[in-house]
């Protein structure tokens, strides 16, 4: 398609639409762990290792794109083309049951062939919206939200789907994202400039300040968000069996997700009005109060309870994409992609510590109830990155000038 007839809008929502597509693979095992457990005979070590398995893929996928610089050197529709096939086809591995071990091998290559999909869609939306960057992030990162989301969801209504259609329908998602990737979409008429492959580029990132700034928020933002994201559940779960009158668990912990998505979008308008540094401080600070308040109200009211969570998930994801669209106007522009996947791949890395860490700060508690408050250091530390960043003259280049 060209790009006379490709508008932004339909860009934006084509790549938003093959972006979940995709992404359904990335959750695909998790929505049908149980079954997984039986059928691999799993314990519940392996089956962590099987849930772990898809980010540490996508932390080492991204961060070999980084320094190979993947989606600088080469067309970034056909690189999240060919990433999406491989991820359809390493989600399919289960369904040949060739073992545990296998199983859990594919998945970490499901995790890195999204590090070829993910990262380089943000840069490729960059390329049609230069004005409304941060909005039309804001929408990929809200669509990926709710992929996260839909497996809650699933489980809340109880449709006992089963295991091997959940993988057979993520993998034929993907194809078809692959299908929009490869022969629908087309790179707006703000492309970046082609680099050559550059090992050097890594530490060219590591030593650009203001680019390391917004780094550094979104570190502590990724501290935060994944293990919210991850424990949730279980901390409704808590709060039901310490008396908390919450109906349905998993619901609420769909709900709070997903309210992550309207949050993204607004959180690109507010930034693209008043600034992302300032959007994304306010965020952190917000997302920061609500780890500290979930645990206030752990034991009712539920309306108070719930309001909350509703919050938190609103505020912990409204800054995402803010991160990214900041570096796509800091970076050197010949190497947007290799910045971008640094950045996604430190920040990942990230999430698989603090998603591990969090039953074990519950159990040395002794209780659910105060074990986010571990987060808060993230927003704080993010917050304040933000916030030097935005004194910078360097940040002039952030959002047209609004910093």
């Amino acid at each position: 398609m060209s790009t006379q007839l490709l508008n932004k809008w339909v860009a934006l929502t084509l790549a938003g639409l093959a972006v979940v597509l995709s992404l359904t693979t990335w959750f695909s095992a998790t929505a049908v762990l149980p079954d997984l457990q039986v059928v691999l005979g799993l314990d519940a070590s392996g089956a962590a290792w099987l849930t772990n398995a898809v980010q540490a893929g996508f932390v080492l996928g991204a961060l070999v794109s980084s320094v190979l610089a993947l989606s600088d050197v080469l067309p970034l529709t056909r690189l999240m083309a060919v990433a999406s096939l491989a991820a359809a086809g390493f989600n399919a591995v289960a369904l040949l049951d060739p073992g545990a071990g296998w199983v859990i091998a594919a998945r970490f290559a499901t995790g890195a062939s999204l590090a070829l999909v993910y990262p380089p869609s943000l840069k490729f939306i960059a390329t049609w919206f230069r004005k409304g960057r941060g909005f039309a992030m804001g929408v990929m990162v809200g669509a990926l939200t709710l992929g996260s989301a839909l497996p809650h969801l699933v489980r809340g209504v109880g449709v006992g789907f089963d295991w091997q259609a959940v993988l057979v329908v993520s993998s034929l998602a993907s194809l078809v994202a692959a299908a929009i990737f490869g022969l629908v979409l087309r790179e707006g008429p703000d492309p970046f400039g082609r680099a050559a492959v550059d090992l050097r580029q890594i530490g060219k990132v590591i030593r650009d300040r203001p680019v390391m700034l917004a780094n550094v928020g979104y570190f502590g933002h990724t501290w935060e968000v994944y293990a919210m994201w991850a424990w949730i559940l279980v901390y409704i779960g808590a709060a039901q069996e310490a008396g908390l009158a919450v109906t349905n668990a998993s619901i609420l912990a769909f709900a709070a997700i997903a309210f992550g998505a309207p949050g993204s979008v607004l959180g690109g308008l507010v930034a693209d009005r008043i600034g992302r540094c300032k959007t994304t401080a306010i965020a952190l600070a917000l997302s920061g109060v609500s780890a500290v308040l979930i645990g206030v109200s752990f034991d009712g009211p539920v309306w108070i309870f719930t309001l909350v969570a509703l919050f938190w998930g609103m505020t912990v994801a409204a800054d995402s994409a803010q991160f990214s669209a900041a570096v796509t106007e800091l970076a050197d522009q010949s190497h947007v992609g290799a910045a971008l996947a640094f950045q996604m791949g430190v920040g990942f890395a990230i999430t698989i510590v603090t998603i591990w860490m969090m039953p074990l700060i519950a159990e040395a508690l002794g209780s659910w109830r105060w074990s986010f408050l571990v987060l808060v250091p993230g927003p704080v530390l993010g917050s304040w990155a933000m916030l030097t960043l935005r004194r910078m003259p360097e940040a002039a280049k952030i959002a047209g000038g609004r910093r």
